[in-house]
């Protein structure tokens, strides 16, 4: 007879059953043995328990007092087994199934694998089942009794059996956190009345083909897919939480949950839903949260936003989440009229414009106002400060202007205030420091001036991270700084702060980052001996002199990155811990350094000079003769540059060397690379060759670039690359180690550029090389998402960063170089160019638009048109290197003709979520293996496929046809870093995690506000 037939039976054959086992159970084992043996033959199949959890199960004890064991006290039967816990790691064991008269068994949270043993439909008595792991054998559904049956967090991964269905009793079904499959099997529908409440957390849809009277239904955090059915409403009236929040659902809200009267919540958030939010739903009287975010709901039209104003009729509402879609025009003034018990709104990412409206006061209930990543204009209103329930407040990267209200100070109770990426000008609001509550402050990238007011500093102040780069501040850092007991973070970068830092900021015991680079800093650094815990401490570009404190030396673990470059130290740079890693440190520009390691090349320092008695002091006379000879060799000097200036040598250089001594001769490099040999030849492009050479004693390996001065233009290149990396210091900038400005053997014009070595080469090989004989092992994803990372936080350097802009004007896969740990550089600063205040770049006379050259397929459009280099350009540029990375398609490939590109290919296939805009090697083997459409994205998974698309997305929105419609790279390298915070917590990769010194702590975690 089979289980389902056996199910459907009569009461009279459930008693046979038991009457059957009852009988078999007095046969088998008398009396209670049968319980024993059961309990030890469980324990048998564990590999692990390493706490002692079933140390009490031995023969000293009856097992009823064995830990987690519970039994009858009539028979002496074990009733419960509850291991809930208990770090134990194994299988299931199928005797399991002996424990006739168990009534109660949880084995979760435990590290069980394998199946499930069907031997527990034996357990006709039991009520409540707690498991982890394996997949749910049909005999469950022999369990009668059962009114509670969960499997949470087991990664079960086969369909729902349809015998569940004969589970008359159940009551409450938990299935979260697995991989369930199919949809949810008609049985279920004879589930009992509708004052059971059934949880469907990872399970099927059951109303897409029958009717439940639930009235919760909760599928979050899953990987369902496809449509609600648009009659929802009218297959589920009674229905009062529809919670459907981290899945793959697509298509249109229904209009018909508008006729579910008792609808209190709607939380779809991180799904593909699309088109407008029901008009409608202003009659859900009930509504308390809807939650919308984090789909493409708007679709980019105008009029997406209409539905705010019915939504004023909902007059319980709490919370109200439209973050990350589509939604775009003007701010609705409707939104004051919101319900007054409105907690939650959130608006970030999306498309907003207008003014935010005075009235926004009426929501006096607000806890968090979410806004940020619009594009907002105005002024912040006055009325701000009437919101004096406000916790939350994010306006960050709109287009808001004027002063920052002093009002905002009435908010006491105030945790967290961005208000980064804007132009807000004027002072600091003194007021802020009645803030008492205020944790995170960040008004990073607008244009702000004055000092930093004192006021905002506190004994009692509670602030953790303080974030005011990118303004304008002058005058000191003030000393009460190091009242802040609680900071972790402080970045007062890019500002105009002058004086000595604070000798206070070391008692400041919880520092961990401290970023007070390009200010006017000065005097020696302080002995911050109670900073043990800093990690990141940048105080590059300062007019700071003396020598490098003993204390930053004895950091033996915390600092992971230190930034001394650009200022007046002197003296010895130490070796140990983080001094002996150059990937970790810089001490760049300070001509007066001296020791450290030999990978520094700085020059020996002196050695250590005694203090002379009187009687060995040189006479008057001889101090009187080297002070004359001194003057002498100082005039002959002076005449013989005199001669050289003026004297007309046929094979004399055209032009200096710009900004570079002549460190290295013509010979040496001759002998560097075997007189030029070809066997050294590692590269070549329209300006000239590069060599791999072997320089010094100790053997270093680099790269020259030797310049084919006879190509028209190359000594314009060689003049703007070395003005470019001249000045400018990144991880993720090729760095210019020397150069050579001389005559060759034949008398010709020399110039060469010497670079640090990279061994795996530039990007395109990895790329696009096909020959079996390299060897090149593909590109994982996060290599390459790294890799993207990389560029971005480059550009965003030059960009946005640096004291004057820098355009580099030719990027592209083979401009981009990998080291040993596949650490990208970008190089090749030929085209580049400087950007003043006054528009015209620095080379304008050597090279003017109507004649920019780059790379096809890499050239922004409107360069072609006569507009001048811009920083977006590059970012054109960066979005096209973006799609062929993750695609593996060239912009030039023979496909791309006429009006079709890489960009328009991407888009065509995204929406089909075809195989063809996927470099197959990414996840799934090696390149070239052949793999059917459905296949690679189901061996890959959907998670993976899900960041795909993220990526492709940002490398369209970069890679616009109109420049305004194009990101920033500031915001382009947050996109990117999100992306791979989000990947690395799935657990899904092997690759490196690349950790880059954080360049800019504005939006790090401002743009993720669903953290709060």
């Amino acid at each position: 007879m089979s289980s389902s037939h056996f199910c459907s039976a009569a009461f009279p054959a459930i008693l046979i059953l038991e009457l059957m086992i009852t009988s078999f159970a007095s046969c088998s084992a008398p009396g209670n043995e049968t319980d024993k043996i059961a309990l030890q033959e469980f324990r048998s199949l564990l590999t692990d328990d390493s706490a002692g959890t079933l140390a009490s199960w031995n023969d000293s004890l009856h097992f009823c007092r064995w830990a987690g064991v519970t039994c009858g006290l009539r028979h002496q039967r074990v009733t419960a087994l509850n291991l809930d816990g208990r770090d134990l790691a194994g299988t299931v064991s199928p005797y399991i199934g002996n424990l006739w008269f168990l009534l109660y068994l949880n084995l979760a949270n435990n590290s069980f694998h394998g199946f499930i043993p069907p031997e527990i439909g034996r357990l006709f008595r039991l009520k409540n089942l707690i498991l982890s792991g394996g997949g749910i054998p049909r005999n469950l559904s022999l369990c009668l009794s059962l009114v509670t049956l969960k499997l949470n967090y087991n990664r079960l991964h086969n369909r729902i059996p349809s015998e569940l269905g004969s589970l008359s009793k159940l009551q409450k079904l938990s299935l979260p956190n697995n991989n369930l499959m199919g949809p949810i099997p008609a049985s279920i529908g004879n589930f009992p009345t509708s004052k059971s409440l059934i949880y469907w957390l990872m399970g099927g849809f059951p109303f897409l083909q029958l009717v439940i009277p639930q009235y919760h239904i909760a599928l979050y955090g899953n990987m369902f897919s496809g449509s609600i059915r648009r009659d929802i409403g009218l297959l589920l009236p009674n229905l009062q939480m529809l919670l459907l929040g981290a899945n793959q659902f697509t298509g249109p809200i229904p209009d018909s949950l508008s006729n579910v009267t008792n609808l209190a919540k709607i939380d779809i958030p991180s799904n593909n839903f699309t088109g407008y939010v029901p008009a409608s739903f202003g009659g859900l009287r009930n509504l308390s949260r809807l939650g919308l975010g984090s789909n493409f709901l708007g679709s980019g039209a105008t009029d997406g936003l209409s539905f705010l104003a019915d939504l004023a009729n909902c007059s319980n509402l709490k919370m109200l989440d439209l973050q990350h879609n589509q939604f775009e025009g003007e701010l609705p003034v409707s939104v004051h009229n919101f319900s007054t018990q409105l907690e939650w709104l959130q608006m970030s990412t999306n498309r907003i414009r207008g003014r935010i409206p005075e009235a926004i006061a009426n929501l006096f209930s607000l806890q968090a106002l979410f806004m940020d990543a619009n594009m907002l204009t105005g002024n912040i209103p006055m009325s701000i400060g009437r919101l004096s329930n406000l916790k939350y407040l994010n306006l960050g990267k709109n287009k808001l202007t004027g002063h920052t209200p002093s009002t905002i100070g009435n908010i006491t109770g105030l945790l967290r205030l961005y208000l980064y990426n804007n132009s807000l000008e004027g002072s600091i609001p003194l007021s802020l420091g009645d803030c008492k509550s205020l944790l995170d402050l960040r008004l990073c990238h607008n244009k702000f001036t004055g000092t930093i007011p004192g006021h905002m500093i506190r004994p009692s102040s509670l602030i953790i991270l303080l974030n005011v780069s990118h303004n304008s501040l002058s005058g000191p850092l003030p000393p009460d700084v190091g009242n802040l007991k609680n900071l972790i973070s402080l970045d007062v970068s890019y500002n105009q702060i002058s004086g000595e830092i604070p000798t206070t900021l070391g008692n400041c015991l919880g520092f961990e980052e401290l970023y007070m680079q390009s200010n006017h800093f000065r005097g020696p650094i302080p002995q911050f001996k109670g900073l043990k815990g800093i990690r990141f401490l940048d105080l590059s570009n300062n007019n700071l002199s003396g020598q490098i404190p003993e204390f930053l030396a004895n950091l033996s673990s915390s600092l992971q990155f230190l930034n001394l470059s650009f200022n007046n130290l002197k003296g010895e740079v130490p070796v140990r811990v983080i001094f002996g890693n150059t990937s970790a440190f810089e001490v760049d520009s300070n001509p007066e350094l001296c020791g450290g390691i030999p990978e520094l090349r700085l020059p020996s320092c002196p050695a250590k000079s005694f203090p002379r008695s009187m009687k060995h002091r040189p006479s008057k006379w001889v101090v009187d003769i080297i002070i004359c000879a001194s003057c002498a060799v100082a005039l002959l000097s002076l005449i013989s540059l005199f001669w050289l200036r003026n004297s007309k040598k046929e094979h004399q250089p055209t032009r200096s060397f710009v900004h570079f001594h002549e460190r290295i001769s013509y010979d040496a490099l001759f002998k560097a690379t075997n007189g030029f040999c070809s066997s050294k030849l590692i590269g070549s492009g329209s300006f000239g060759n590069v060599y791999r050479g072997t320089l010094g004693p100790d053997g270093k390996i680099v790269a020259i670039k030797v310049l084919n001065l006879q190509q028209k233009g190359a000594f314009k290149g060689f003049l703007a690359e070395c003005k470019a990396l001249s000045s400018i210091r990144h991880r993720n900038l090729v760095k210019i180690l020397t150069a050579c400005s001389s005559i060759d053997s034949h008398r010709n014009e020399f110039k060469a550029l010497v670079y640090e070595f990279m061994v795996n080469g530039n990007l395109n090989i990895w790329l696009h090389t096909n020959d079996e004989h390299m060897q090149f092992k593909p590109l994982s994803f996060l290599q390459r998402l790294n890799i993207a990372i990389d560029v971005a936080s480059a550009l965003d350097y030059l960009h946005h960063q640096c004291p004057t802009p820098i355009i580099h004007c030719d990027l592209k896969p083979s401009n981009i170089l990998l080291d040993d740990d596949f650490t990208a550089h970008i190089s090749d600063f030929g085209l580049s160019r400087l950007i003043f205040d006054s528009n015209k770049d620095i080379f304008s006379s050597h090279l003017s638009s109507s004649a920019f050259k780059g790379t096809v397929g890499y050239i922004a459009p409107e360069y072609g048109m006569g507009v001048r280099p811009s920083t977006s350009g590059d970012v054109y540029s960066f979005g096209i290197l973006l799609l062929q990375m993750f695609t593996g398609r060239q912009p030039t490939d023979d496909v791309f003709k006429e009006d079709f590109n890489l960009q328009k290919f991407v888009k065509s296939e995204l929406s089909k979520r075809a195989t063809g805009i996927l470099d197959q090697s990414i996840f799934c083997g090696e390149v070239g293996e052949s793999m059917d459409e459905e296949g690679i994205w189901r061996d890959c998974g959907t998670n993976q496929a899900e960041f795909l698309i993220s990526v492709f997305e940002i490398g369209l929105i970069c890679s616009a046809e109109s420049p305004k419609d194009r990101k920033d790279m500031n915001g382009v390298a947050r996109d990117l870093l999100s992306i791979r915070d989000k990947f690395l917590k799935t657990g899904i990769h092997e690759d490196r995690i690349q950790s880059p010194a954080p360049r800019d702590r504005c939006e790090e975690v401002a743009c993720s506000t669903s953290g709060y």
